[in-house]
């Protein structure tokens, strides 16, 4: 049995995890708006924490694109992304993800295939509503799809460069007011990943990831276009 961890690292876990939501939210909901400068310790007080774990949110965030760090003067909330930006970060996920379905099928076990089975029934089952909190139980099911194969890429190197890509939340801030628009057709692609997987298919693993990050491509252009 593993040790359970100390108290005091414990809190500032949750204490950092609930910082960052709050902030994420604020974020995506845009009363948080791009520029805007981001105060350490009035974030504390607003929130009635230490400034440690508002640093530490700060810090996650800022490996999305969320928010940028300024030298000598903090964080500002950074800009939506542009329809290049999005473009581009998409190409860099084509870069690496395509090759995580690729080496994580080849090593396929059923736990892993109902670990990904788990995931698109919760997008199946999470609301898709305006606000971040009626779309986060869908999002953190679309990342956890994506990373749980990251993960089972067995490469520590790749995973590293995944992660600093920071998944989907850019698309996602176009999503503030409107909800998820394309939820029944990221659900068909991620499910011809999973049938992949299932039938212990490398390269059908492989098209299909690049045919779903080739879709979420076209569409973040479509959403930042007619929702700038």
């Amino acid at each position: 049995m593993s040790p359970t961890p100390p108290r005091r690292a414990l809190n500032r876990q949750v204490l950092a995890d609930h910082v960052h939501e709050e902030l994420m939210a604020s974020l995506i909901d845009g009363r948080l708006e791009a520029g805007a400068n981001l105060s350490i310790d009035g974030i504390a007080r607003d929130l009635e924490v230490s400034p440690t774990p508002v640093r530490e949110a700060l810090a996650r965030l800022e490996h999305t694109g969320m928010v940028r760090r300024v030298a000598l003067k903090g964080y500002k909330v950074a800009p939506l992304f542009t329809a290049v930006e999005l473009a581009q970060l998409v190409d860099a996920r084509l870069v690496i993800e395509p090759v995580n379905a690729e080496l994580a099928c080849a090593s396929i076990t059923p736990a892993l295939v109902a670990e990904l089975k788990q995931t698109i029934e919760d997008l199946r089952s999470s609301p898709t509503g305006a606000s971040y909190a009626e779309f986060r139980d869908y999002w953190k099911a679309d990342e956890d799809f994506h990373r749980i194969i990251a993960e089972h890429a067995g490469n520590p190197f790749i995973l590293n460069a995944y992660k600093t890509l920071g998944g989907q939340v850019q698309r996602f801030r176009f999503f503030a007011g409107l909800g998820v628009t394309d939820a029944d057709t990221a659900i068909q692609e991620h499910t011809a990943i999973l049938d992949a997987f299932s039938a212990g298919d490398p390269a059908g693993a492989r098209d299909a990831m690049i045919a779903h990050l080739n879709g979420v491509k076209q569409r973040s252009i479509r959403d930042s276009v007619e929702h700038p």
